[in-house]
């Protein structure tokens, strides 16, 4: 199987700087760089691998195949859909956040 790219959109870009900032805040230097690794690890494994992960959570946002992947060693998951020629990364949210609740505001399109 061909290796996909993967893109983050807007919003997991976002949700991946909040993290990397509250890392930082928190802690050394090292746990926001264990994030962005385990991030892009992730990732690389969401490309070789695109029907990888459960299916949650796609029918709130209209977003049908949309899969979570749980980055190692952080709460965090990676929410993605496989598309024709990419993967698109819609979000990277902390575990304990309100999924659902996310799930209700308005998606980029």
């Amino acid at each position: 199987m061909k290796t996909r790219a993967v893109i983050p959109r807007e919003a997991a870009d976002r949700d991946v700087d909040e993290a990397v900032g509250c890392y930082l805040a928190e802690g050394p230097e090292h746990a926001a760089l264990g994030f962005i690794d385990a991030r892009e690890q992730a990732c690389g494994h969401i490309g070789r691998h695109p029907a990888t992960g459960p299916p949650r959570y796609a029918h709130a946002p209209d977003l049908p195949g949309l899969r979570v992947w749980p980055l190692k060693r952080h709460p965090h998951l990676v929410f993605c859909v496989e598309r024709e020629d990419q993967i698109d990364v819609w979000r990277v949210l902390h575990g304990q956040r309100d999924i659902p609740a996310w799930m209700h505001e308005p998606v980029e399109s």
